[in-house]
């Protein structure tokens, strides 16, 4: 199958507004275009995905099968079969290119970790390369409200913008095969709360009992791009407490 035109043919860049970032559209194979912001990621940028998504969602465009936003950018899924992708690619245009970006509620919810020991391996290497001491560590950790940027990698893994400077820190030279659902762990400029037992080149900070992803669950995944984490400290036998309570979710209140 081939693309319906050529990147040449519907590639549009379209110049800033005072809400419209330079946005340019290009083809994604043959069933998709990619809404693109460039390389830079930073709050501004990511609320005007979020914005871009409600706004493809709530115009119920026929043909289009789904959208994945990212930290700047947005894949848009259509079938090729009812349009072409240079109508899409033209009515993508005229939708998000005078774009109004509002304030919208999202939640904020408050997630329980267990800091260091057993539940993460890498807290006191941290420490000692940020010369830390542990309570510093996980006051700069816990100080913040974290926008959710984008869930991805992982069903359900929330990758958290506005994470303290001092803790930034490059990935492992050497990815770990196996890490425990639940890690909040840092990689880069970034922390994250994962999903499921997994490979990962990131530091292990600590564990929460939370399960952002699960089958089982309604909905199954807990955590939406434009929502906002606080990290609250707890010890072992919290952790264990929490994680035995089969239904238990934890607490969140609407923000604007």
């Amino acid at each position: 199958m081939t693309l319906n035109a050529s990147i040449g043919d519907v590639a549009q860049n379209t110049p800033p507004g005072p809400d419209t970032p330079a946005f340019t559209i290009v083809p994604l194979a043959d069933q998709g275009v990619l809404v693109d912001c460039g390389e830079t990621i930073d709050v501004e940028t990511n609320r005007w995905i979020d914005a871009a998504a409600r706004a493809v969602t709530a115009a119920q465009l026929s043909g289009v099968t789904g959208i994945v936003p990212t930290y700047r950018s947005l894949a848009v899924e259509y079938d090729s079969r009812a349009m072409t992708q240079a109508e899409l690619i033209a009515t993508l245009e005229t939708l998000l290119g005078g774009l109004k970006v509002t304030q919208r509620r999202y939640r904020r919810f408050h997630i329980p970790v267990v800091y260091g020991g057993e539940f993460g391996v890498d807290f006191n290497d941290l420490c000692r390369h940020h010369a830390l001491t542990s309570e510093e560590l996980i006051a700069l950790h816990t100080a913040p409200e974290y926008r959710v940027f984008m869930i991805g990698f992982m069903p359900g893994f929330a990758y958290l913008g506005g994470l303290n400077d001092r803790l930034h820190t490059s990935r492992r030279e050497t990815p770990r095969t196996w890490t425990p659902a639940g890690s909040v762990s840092i990689g880069g400029q970034q922390t994250a709360v994962s999903s499921v037992e997994a490979p990962s080149g990131w530091h292990l900070l600590g564990r929460t009992p939370l399960r952002t992803f699960d089958a089982g669950r309604e909905p199954p995944i807990l955590i939406e791009a434009g929502d906002s984490i606080c990290f609250e400290a707890i010890d072992g036998d919290g952790f264990h407490a929490l994680q035995a309570e089969r239904d238990w979710l934890p607490r969140w209140e609407w923000r604007t």
